[in-house]
C-alpha cells in the first residue's frame, strides 16, 4: 500500500479543513515547498497535492504548485479545480504525475473517459461523500448519485486510481469512514486510495488488511505529529517476513 503524504494548500499555506468547509482551515505554519522536500527526503515515492483556491476558480497558487512539482523530486498527484480536459492536460504537461478529477467527472464523465483513454495511470477519480451521497464544487453541491452507482459508471474506465473520502464524518470517526471505504472497494475495479482516516500508525495498519485498498492520503496527521512519515512507509510497504536458519 502506498502513503501519499498530502499537503493541501490555500492563499500560499498549507491547511486543512473541517468538514470540508473551506471557510474554516486550520492553518499550519511551515513552508510548503519545504515540506514537500521533506517527504521526497523520507523515503515517499508519491505525494498529493489539493489547490482550495482553484476549487473556487482562483489561480493565486499556480506559481507554487508548478515549484512543487518542478522540484519535489517524487510524482505529485494534484487536485483541485480541474474543470475540463484542457486544464488537466496542461498540468499533465507541466509535470504532475496524476490528475485528480472530481465536479468534472459528474458534468461530463465522457470528457473523463477520453482523458484516462489518452493518459493512462494519470487520471483519478475522486469520490466525495456526504450522508450517502456524491459532493461536487469541492464539498459544496450535493449530486443526486450514489458513489455505489458513481463508481460502477467508470468500471471499464482505465483509472490510476479512485480517492474515497467521507467528508461528513468527524476525523475521529474513524470506524464509521473505514466501513465506508471499505464497502465501497470491495465494488471497486480501480484501485482504492483512502482519504481522510488516518490519525495513528494503528489505522495504516488496518487499512492493509482491506481489501483493494491500494493507498492512504496522509496530511493532518503528520503536521499535527501523530504520525510519523518514515513510519508510517514502513507499516504501509512492510519487508519479507524472516525466515529461519535450519542447521
Amino acid at each position: 500500500m502506498l502513503i501519499y503524504p498530502t499537503i493541501e494548500i490555500q492563499h500560499g499555506r498549507c491547511v486543512s479543513l473541517e468538514k470540508g468547509h473551506l471557510d474554516n482551515a486550520t492553518i499550519w505554519h511551515v513552508d510548503p515547498v519545504e515540506t514537500a522536500r521533506g517527504f521526497a527526503a523520507a523515503g515517499a515515492e508519491w505525494m498529493h497535492l489539493t489547490d482550495f483556491d482553484a476549487v473556487v476558480g482562483s489561480d493565486e497558487n499556480r506559481d507554487l504548485v508548478e515549484e512543487i512539482i518542478r522540484t519535489v523530486g517524487i510524482p505529485v498527484q494534484l487536485g483541485g479545480g480541474v474543470r475540463s480536459r484542457d486544464t488537466a492536460e496542461q498540468w499533465i504537461d507541466k509535470g504532475a504525475g496524476r490528475i485528480v478529477i472530481g465536479t468534472l467527472a459528474s458534468q461530463s464523465p465522457d470528457a473523463v473517459r477520453e482523458l484516462a483513454k489518452y493518459h493512462p495511470d494519470q487520471i483519478v477519480l475522486a469520490v466525495d461523500v456526504w450522508r450517502g451521497q456524491v459532493m461536487t464544487e469541492g464539498w459544496r453541491s450535493a449530486s443526486a448519485l450514489k458513489p455505489e452507482d458513481y463508481i460502477a459508471a467508470f468500471a471499464d474506465v482505465p483509472l490510476a486510481g479512485i480517492i474515497i473520502t467521507d467528508v461528513d464524518s468527524d476525523v475521529d470517526e474513524v470506524e464509521a469512514q473505514l466501513g465506508l471505504i471499505a464497502g465501497l472497494a470491495a465494488q471497486a475495479r480501480s484501485p482504492v486510495i483512502a482519504s481522510g482516516v488516518v490519525r495513528s500508525t494503528d489505522d495504516i495498519a488496518r487499512l492493509t488488511y482491506i481489501p483493494n485498498i491500494a493507498g492512504a492520503l496522509v496530511g493532518r496527521a503528520l503536521f499535527r505529529k501523530s504520525v510519523d512519515l518514515s513510519q508510517a512507509l514502513a507499516i504501509a510497504q512492510p519487508g519479507p517476513e524472516p525466515v529461519a536458519e535450519f542447521q
